[in-house]
C-alpha cells in the first residue's frame, strides 16, 4: 500500500465529487451505483463502519423538488403546458436528477462524516 496523505489535506468535497476515499483521496469509494467498498484500494481505510444513512435521499428530494416543481409552476404560467406535456417532460427530469445527484451526494456526506467523526470512527487502518 503506497502512503495515505495527512488526515485533513483531502477535501471532503472534492473526494466526495469525485467518488474517492476520505482519507487519500485516491480510491475508489464505490463498488457499484452505491455500494461502499469495504477497504480502500489505496491506503487501506476500513470503510464498512461509513454510512450516509437516508441523508443524500433527504437532500436530493430538496433539491430536486425545488428544481422541478419550480421550473414547472414557470411553465405553466408563462405557456400552459397540457397536463400530458408535464408528465412527460418533468417526471424524467426529476428521475434522471435523482440519479444524477445520488453517488456525488452519498460520497460528499461520506467524507464529511469521516472528516467529522474520525475519532469515533472503528475504521483507521
Amino acid at each position: 500500500m503506497s502512503e495515505a496523505r495527512p488526515i485533513g489535506e483531502v477535501s471532503p468535497w472534492a473526494a466526495g465529487l469525485a467518488g474517492r476515499c476520505p482519507r487519500c483521496g485516491r480510491g475508489r469509494l464505490f463498488a457499484g451505483f452505491l455500494a461502499v467498498v469495504e477497504r480502500c484500494g489505496v491506503c487501506g481505510l476500513d470503510l464498512r463502519a461509513q454510512d450516509s444513512g437516508d441523508g443524500p435521499v433527504a437532500f436530493i428530494i430538496l433539491i430536486v423538488g425545488f428544481l422541478v416543481v419550480g421550473a414547472a409552476l414557470l411553465v405553466e404560467v408563462r405557456y400552459e403546458w397540457p397536463i400530458w406535456l408535464h408528465l412527460a417532460v418533468w417526471l424524467p427530469l426529476a428521475a434522471g436528477l435523482c440519479l444524477a445527484l445520488m453517488r456525488p451526494l452519498k460520497a460528499t456526506l461520506i467524507a464529511l462524516q469521516y472528516r467529522h467523526r474520525r475519532d469515533t470512527v472503528s475504521g483507521e487502518a
